[in-house]
Formats: C-alpha cells, structure tokens, sequence
C-alpha cells in the first residue's frame, strides 16, 4: 500500500534538505514549489488569472510573472494575499494528487512525500496520510536565510513572521523532525523515520 506524507516548515528550518534525504533513500518526492512556477509560466490559465487580477505591471520584459514584485504586494496586502492563493493552490493540490496517483500505479508500495512550505495554510493536510513538520530555532533559521538568500537579517525576521507561526504547524506534526544540530542529526532521523513510514507502507 502506498502512503502520501506532507513534508512542512518554516523558512530556513531544513525542510528541503530533509526532502532530499528521504529522496536519498527512495522516497518520491513532489516539490509543491516546482508545480507553483510551471503554473505560472506565460500563457497558463494561472498565469493569466494573476495578470488579470494584479495588472500588467507584475510581469517582465519577457512575460514572465516578476514573483518577487508580487510577494513584496501579497506581504502587505492580505485581500491580494488571499486572491493569489485562490488561483494557485487549487491547482497544485490537483496537480500533486495526479503525481501521486501515477507513482502509485508504478510502485503499489510508493511512500510519495510533498514537500511544501504551505502545506497547512492550503488545507493540503487533509489530503495526505502523515504529516512531517521540520522544527528549527528562529536564530538558525535567520542565520540560514540571510546566507542562503544574501538578505539582511531583519527581512527575514519579518518573512517569518508573515508565516504560520511554527508552534502551530507543530499541532498538525504526526512526526516532528529537529534540524538544530549539524547535519547527521538531521539525516539520522530520517533515516529512522523512512523505516517507520516503510511499515506503514
């Protein structure tokens, strides 16, 4: 029997290096990020539901949405916020259920893991067997960010504060993974939950 686990966390917590982890050892992974951006390319139902809904100026020379003029808008706008969500989420929820169900017919045994940084402010919850949530400390989380992304620490202190606060995501973990070691820390408990998750498969 195949299983769908959501993989979730807070910017800088580790998330997509527990995803590539779990992919190490053969986990399927469905990067819900990846499916936003082929959305959104020019020309797609989403895209021109974005520019009909946010005007001409979100996009660039080559017609491609500008994602970071329009996060600077939904990050002060909530209604905005809550319009792009509606085109998007939707959409990858469907599209992540149709990957899924192809890699359940070519592994009956499948554990398939979404990795997304949304997956409880979408509802996606609801639609998988397990949840992971990936628990940092903020000044780690910081730390990382402003190196990964070469931003100035306050911005990101303010990303992350536009976000579901991790204890609350916390309250939706079926397992809690901690990245506030080195990396083998990391790595070892995935080692040990992908042997519990192949149980349950």
């Amino acid at each position: 029997m195949s299983i769908l686990v959501g993989l979730t966390g807070s910017i800088g917590a580790g998330k997509s290096l527990a995803a590539s982890y779990f992919e190490e050892l053969g986990t399927y992974i469905i990067y819900a990020d990846k499916i936003g951006r082929n959305l959104v390319v020019p020309h797609k139902p989403a895209w021109g539901e974005i520019v009909k809904e946010f005007g001409g100026e979100y996009l660039n020379a080559d017609k491609t949405i500008n994602r970071s003029k329009l996060a600077v808008e939904v990050f002060r706008n909530a209604k905005k916020k809550n319009i792009l969500e509606a085109i998007l989420h939707p959409r990858v929820i469907a599209e992540e259920k149709k990957i899924y169900l192809d890699h359940q017919r070519k592994d009956p045994k499948a554990i398939v893991i979404i990795d997304s940084a949304l997956l409880i402010e979408s509802k996606n919850y609801k639609n998988v067997d397990k949840v992971i949530v990936v628990q940092s400390s903020e000044k780690l989380q910081i730390q990382r960010v402003a190196n990964r992304d070469a931003e100035p620490s306050v911005s990101v202190k303010s990303r992350l504060k536009s976000q579901m606060p991790l204890e609350k995501k916390l309250n939706y973990a079926d397992y809690v993974l901690y990245n506030t070691s080195d990396l083998n820390q990391l790595k070892s408990q995935v080692h040990t939950l992908y042997s519990k998750l192949k149980d349950l498969s």
